[in-house]
């Protein structure tokens, strides 16, 4: 039997959008110990919303280059007080950014300007203690390096945040992390979490993995007209990267839903179902109370795909053309991890990528690389 690769979703409930700006007069809290957590007031949440918007800020201006980009969240000191191993561990991430946005020059690519907003979600109290829990929606201009790079890419992430009170009435940081499921962020200093999932047994048609390594000249994509309708798909990714299509149910916090989402995409291209039991890697469709596995699942999706002989495998990543699909082992464990589709690809054939679970679109091949330089990658011709 193919194991199951998802559970069921979970979403969040209260939202509270805030502008941003620096942090000032932070409100008193208790002293005393609760009985237990109470929701934040306004003035507060938006003391919490300046702070996540301080730090999530300057992680992604950390990706511009020098001397570009929005000022009051990429110049100075911050304005937010952390705890002291914090302060190392946010250090730290910048250098790590700073050091990605090399490599990405290296690829060709840079940004100049960089956007980020924060939304609280849910913000509650326990005596000094605080639990924030935000989402913050970012966008880097991309540098014409060649000139027909896309105008933007755009992200969503989700964060938790723990603060402590302090005895003039204000907040310190003390931790932040990441609640996605999917791969790191564009501006996500640390690698992405995977799920390990123990092989049966069995033997299933797992792929080849594709080169990575950076072609001196544009190689061309192969691709000639079809049964299928690419544009179609790269449409309705860009369509639905970030409000989903209410048609289909949703699968973050449950294994993520970035296979879900492709499915949706290829289905809209033209790709059509293969009926049969849910737990047979061999069918492929989405049905009003459920769907096969391999609709959802990162490796069951690989394993259709190929034994149905639908999309095979690709020799180099730089290959993919929009309607392609490119799938990541992280930790190259033997164990899919994440699945997006190319939506856009430019003249000297870098593609761009849209996907779910760390909600993205048109984010480069150079950002993905240059943030995972180490995992396994699967190129498919859709």
């Amino acid at each position: 039997m193919i194991p199951k690769r998802y559970r069921p979703a979970a979403v969040a409930s209260l939202t509270a959008a805030v502008a941003s700006g620096s942090l000032l007069a932070p409100p008193a809290h208790a002293d005393a110990v609760d009985s237990g957590p109470r929701k934040a007031d306004r003035e507060t949440v938006a003391t919490f919303a300046r702070i996540a918007d301080d730090v999530l800020s300057r992680r992604t201006q950390a990706l511009v280059e020098d001397h570009a980009g929005r000022g009051d969240a990429g110049t100075g000191a911050s304005t937010t007080r952390m705890s002291g191993r914090l302060k190392k561990d946010e250090d730290a991430a910048l250098r790590l950014l700073s050091d990605r946005k090399a490599r990405l020059a290296k690829l060709g690519e840079a940004y100049t300007k960089a956007d980020t907003r924060v939304v609280v979600e849910r913000a509650t109290i326990t005596g000094r203690t605080a639990t924030v829990q935000v989402t913050s929606s970012s966008t880097l201009t991309y540098k014409k390096v060649r000139g027909d790079e896309p105008a933007t890419t755009a992200f969503s992430t989700r964060q938790e945040l723990k603060l402590t009170g302090t005895k003039d009435g204000g907040w310190k940081l003390t931790t932040i992390t990441s609640r996605d499921d999917g791969p790191a962020a564009v501006d996500e200093p640390s690698a992405a979490g995977v799920n390990t999932i123990k092989d049966d047994g069995n033997q299933y048609p797992d792929g080849t993995p594709a080169s990575t390594e950076y072609p001196t000249t544009p190689m061309p994509s192969g691709k000639t007209g079809g049964a299928y309708d690419y544009s179609a798909m790269a449409r309705y990714a860009e369509r639905y990267w970030s409000n989903y299509n209410p048609a289909y149910r949703k699968f973050n916090g449950a294994g993520g839903d970035c296979t879900n989402f492709v499915s949706q995409a290829l289905k809209a291209g033209g790709w059509k179902p293969v009926p049969g039991s849910a737990y047979d890697y061999r069918n492929w469709w989405y049905g009003s109370a459920s769907q096969s596995t391999s609709w959802v699942g990162v490796n069951e999706w690989a394993w259709f795909t190929l034994s149905n002989l639908r999309a095979p495998n690709l020799s180099s990543v730089y290959k993919l053309d929009v309607g392609d699909v490119l799938q990541v082992d992280f930790d190259k464990n033997g164990s899919k991890d994440h699945t997006m589709l190319v939506t856009y690809r430019n003249r000297r054939g870098m593609p761009y990528l849209t996907y779910h679970s760390t909600d993205t679109v048109r984010r480069s091949l150079a950002s993905i690389l240059a943030s995972s330089p180490n995992a396994r990658y699967f190129a498919y011709r859709t």
